[in-house]
């Protein structure tokens, strides 16, 4: 079962050009694209998650965790299509519309890719309009939205109302977060859940599809 823990240091160090080599090396010897999420990658990025919440890693360490994580799962992906293996869940991504913000949301992001979740990511500046379009045609079981800036915050009420008023909230669940947002805040909008940063959201993403 330790046969590629190199892929979890890796992963764990920001180590990509190592967590694509020998993911490669672990596909050549015909090992189970599962296997190597469930096994390998989706533990790397709950440690760095724990490192952190915990204070033992910053951003700048997050970032080249997850970077390093997207090169492995670059390699995975075409072969988990092939099999026709399901993802944990589908989940569509942005920052709503008029906020330009997005390394939150962007880290994310990575973090549900490393979870095993297919992430259908729509960038900043996101209309509500686009949300709703791509849920449905992508049958997204959640839709996390975030904003960094308070002027930009009502935008996520306008998704939710959309989502509704368009008949696109069966089966949908929808998360918030960002800088200025609270559980409160959230209630208030009629979101499913909120989320204060990425490890967080991966959890509370588990949590709603189960």
């Amino acid at each position: 079962m330790d046969e590629w823990k190199s892929i979890t240091e890796a992963i764990i160090k920001g180590d990509a050009a190592t967590a694509g080599s020998t993911t490669e090396q672990a596909i050549s010897a015909g090992t189970d694209p599962e296997e190597l999420i469930n096994q390998y990658m989706i533990p790397a990025m709950d440690e760095v998650g724990r490192r952190y919440e915990e204070g033992e890693y910053y951003l700048p360490e997050l970032l080249i965790s997850a970077r390093a994580m997207k090169a492995a799962l670059e390699l995975i992906r075409p072969l988990l299509a092939a099999k026709g293996a399901e993802p944990a869940g589908r989940v569509v991504i942005g920052t709503v519309a008029g906020d330009l913000h997005d390394i939150g949301k962007n880290l994310v992001a990575s973090m549900l890719e490393g979870g095993g979740f297919e992430v259908v990511d729509l960038g900043a500046d996101v209309s509500a309009d686009k949300f709703v379009e791509t849920a449905k045609e992508k049958k997204a079981d959640i839709v996390a939205l975030s904003a960094l800036l308070s002027t930009t915050m009502p935008g996520m009420q306008q998704v939710i109302k959309e989502l509704n008023d368009r008949g696109a909230r069966d089966g949908v669940k929808v998360i918030v977060g960002g800088a200025p947002l609270t559980q409160g805040f959230a209630d208030e909008i009629g979101a499913d859940g909120y989320a204060s940063n990425a490890r967080a959201a991966v959890t509370l993403v588990r949590e709603l599809i189960a």
